[in-house]
């Protein structure tokens, strides 16, 4: 099963200043799947930056770590008007779900118990797919699973959940090095999102642009 790579334009868990700059530089690599978050840019230069990410053929996604009901649904609302793809990340809410349903945006809102800035993902394995298998029921499009952040066992948390559910599962944060990206493929999960460790170079000593060819080049 090919390995979805999200490339996201954020570092510590904001986007990047220049963001553009790397996508541009970036957009003929024949990655397909970018994004970055809610937070970094202003909403004029979000709406610039996926509209710029459209006209490359690319596929957009806005991940959203606030964790209230309100900045969940001005995180869905700022989707909906960039004319993002896809919405990752959210505490799950119906009113998120319902806001987003006929817009053509999906919903992979976070999976368990997240709290904190970087988050942290808690709760019992049992506790953690108990949740996906609800949010699946709920008729999300796939869940962002902060697996790398987890207090316990990673790639047994995210095998679980995988097994579990028939939606998309995204292994989303601290994914540093081709140990990770290894493990993350062998659960069968959909794909792999992927933004401070190619700006902190953890795979070269080089650019954004040399390390994610270096990542890419490696997952092809």
């Amino acid at each position: 099963m090919e390995q979805k790579l999200i490339v996201m334009l954020t570092n510590n868990d904001e986007t990047v200043k220049d963001a553009k700059e790397c996508f541009l530089a970036c957009k003929d690599l024949g990655v397909k799947e970018w994004g970055f978050k809610d937070v970094g840019l202003p909403k004029d230069e979000m709406i610039d930056l996926v509209k710029t990410m459209k006209a490359a053929g690319a596929v957009t996604n806005l991940e959203v770590v606030s964790l209230s009901e309100e900045e969940g649904l001005a995180g869905a609302k700022i989707a909906v008007e960039s004319g993002f793809d896809v919405l990752m990340g959210t505490v799950y809410y119906d009113s998120i779900r319902d806001y987003l349903k006929g817009t053509g945006v999906k919903y992979y809102p976070f999976c368990g118990k997240v709290y904190g800035h970087p988050s942290i993902l808690d709760g019992t394995p049992e506790e953690v797919v108990a949740h996906a298998k609800e949010l699946e029921a709920k008729g999300v499009d796939g869940i962002d699973l902060l697996s790398y952040r987890y207090t316990g066992d990673a790639i047994q948390l995210l095998a679980k959940v995988v097994k579990a559910v028939k939606i998309p599962v995204i292994s989303a944060g601290s994914i540093d090095s081709f140990k990770r990206i290894d493990e993350v493929a062998g659960t069968g999960a959909a794909g792999m999102t992927m933004g401070s460790a190619l700006f902190v170079k953890k795979f070269k000593d080089g650019t954004f642009k040399e390390n994610l060819e270096v990542v890419w080049d490696y997952m092809k």
